[in-house]
């Protein structure tokens, strides 16, 4: 009686002990949270906007710019874009691990036959006679099960599903980059033959002084000096418009290689004159329906949600759990009926499995499932405040570029009337030649810096169409 009731003692500290020194989760746990949109306040930075309840983007944004090559060359972007193909490409594969992930809630089921003729050594005969033949033939199906007790497998499709999410938003994230870019290159190719015609009028300009220059010296109106400085200002003009030139061609070649062309494309465009669609407004209720209307903000929150059911899939792997494993059939040598009572064999073998001592393995497993989360919770985070930091920059500097026009035309349009006055005196021997450079370099400058704040006006509003999502809108509730 005494011995019994020792070994039972024995057996219970074992387990006791055992169960003690049990893989456990305690002290593991995220440390991050998600921001509260409505938290982050903007009033004071966006005080001057104009508000529109119906400005929001629409998904055909670029269709604003009435710009049917405009259009053509987005349609090529995402047929041709390899960027746009890599992101494709890992929607699918994202998609296609959500499957797997799924199937392992389930059971396994395989099927094997086949047949085997073999002939038997002296050392491997039962009856050390050796020199025989058989055929042996099986037939058997298995199972093999591991019930989900904790929905650890649950959680990890639901995980998987998450992240499947967040890529195709991506795609869509994607496709506005891309449409935005395309956009921005085609700005910035129109820029360059602005510039290269303003750069072809001041070569002109350039060789009718240089000739006026010529004429007053071959009649003693004026000296030698004058007139090389002159042509010296010709040949500055020339060197400029062959820069400009080389500009426009590495704008076509960067475009036509944005889009997934080769870099001829561009040479069937034609310049095109590009207005802002829309004045510099906002929609209503920013920053709170932002979080609804980018699809990376929606992505981002995705894998946030998808990382919150990783970690409760790791956390069961602490668990215990049970195991099913299966297998049904027939064996028989030749001869013998394959279906026959005496072929047929089953087995079923159940096993009960507990993480005892793993070497911190299943924590250190947890622990990265918690950094994981707070790794998506930061850059959730982060993306929202720089969403809502970047459309009120942009919205101020819209604002500001539209002042700097209406200064700057005036300014333009003041230069040359100067220039055309003082060219008419010029030319009837009334103006030093010293009046006509400081112009003429005028003329240029206020050229181009009108040109530019135009180009960059267009920028940035693709750039406020960007950040405002770009006609993206989350239907689900939960985003």
């Amino acid at each position: 009686m005494t011995q019994h009731f020792h070994c039972k003692f024995i057996a219970l500290a074992v387990a006791t002990a055992l169960l003690a020194s049990c893989a456990n989760p305690q002290g593991l746990h995220p440390k991050n949270t998600l921001l509260d949109a409505n938290a982050l306040q903007a009033s004071q930075s966006l005080k001057n906007a104009h508000f529109s309840a119906a400005n929001w983007p629409k998904s055909a944004w670029w269709q604003g710019f009435n710009d049917a090559q405009l259009n053509r060359m987005i349609d090529d972007a995402m047929a041709s874009s390899p960027d746009l193909q890599v992101v494709n490409a890992q929607a699918d594969k994202a998609n296609a691990q959500v499957i797997a992930a799924d199937a392992e809630r389930y059971p396994v089921v395989d099927l094997n036959a086949g047949i085997t003729r073999s002939r038997v050594a002296k050392v491997d005969d039962p009856l050390l006679e050796g020199k025989s033949y058989s055929t042996l033939r099986t037939a058997n199906v298995g199972l093999s099960y591991t019930f989900d007790l904790w929905g650890g497998k649950k959680d990890a499709a639901e995980a998987a599903l998450g992240q499947a999410r967040a890529s195709e938003l991506d795609r869509q994230a994607s496709q506005l980059t891309l449409a935005a870019n395309v956009t921005r290159a085609w700005n910035h190719l129109n820029l360059a033959w602005n510039n290269a015609e303003l750069a072809q009028q001041n070569a002109e300009r350039a060789a009718g002084i240089a000739k006026i220059q010529q004429q007053y010296v071959s009649a003693g109106l004026t000296s030698d000096y004058q007139y090389k400085q002159a042509l010296s200002q010709q040949k500055t003009a020339q060197a400029e418009l062959t820069q400009a030139q080389q500009q426009v061609t590495d704008a076509g070649i960067q475009l036509s290689t944005l889009i997934g062309k080769g870099p001829d494309y561009w040479h069937q465009l034609k310049p095109a004159q590009m207005n802002v669609p829309v004045a510099a407004m906002l929609p209503n209720a920013i920053p709170a329906e932002l979080l609804g209307r980018r699809p990376d903000v929606v992505a981002a929150r995705w894998r946030v949600e998808a990382a919150s059911k990783q970690i409760a899939a790791s956390k069961t792997e602490f668990y215990p759990n049970i195991n099913l494993v299966a297998e049904a059939g027939t064996k028989s040598l030749l001869g013998d009926a394959l279906f026959g009572a005496p072929s047929r064999f089953f087995n079923v073998g159940p096993s009960l499995s507990l993480p005892i001592f793993d070497a911190g393995k299943r924590r250190a497993d947890l622990a990265e499932s918690d950094a994981d989360y707070d790794l998506a919770v930061a850059q959730y985070n982060k993306l929202l405040i720089s969403s809502l930091g970047n459309i009120s920059d942009t919205i101020t500097q819209l604002q500001s570029i539209q002042d700097q026009l209406a200064q700057q035309e005036s300014a333009n349009q003041l230069i040359h009337s100067a220039w055309d006055d003082l060219h008419r005196e010029y030319a009837a021997g009334l103006r030093p030649y010293l009046d006509v450079l400081t112009i003429q370099n005028q003329l240029i400058e206020s050229d181009q810096k009108l040109v530019a704040l135009k180009a960059q006006q267009i920028n940035l509003a693709v750039v406020l169409i960007e950040d405002l999502g770009g006609g993206f809108q989350s239907s689900n509730s939960k985003v």
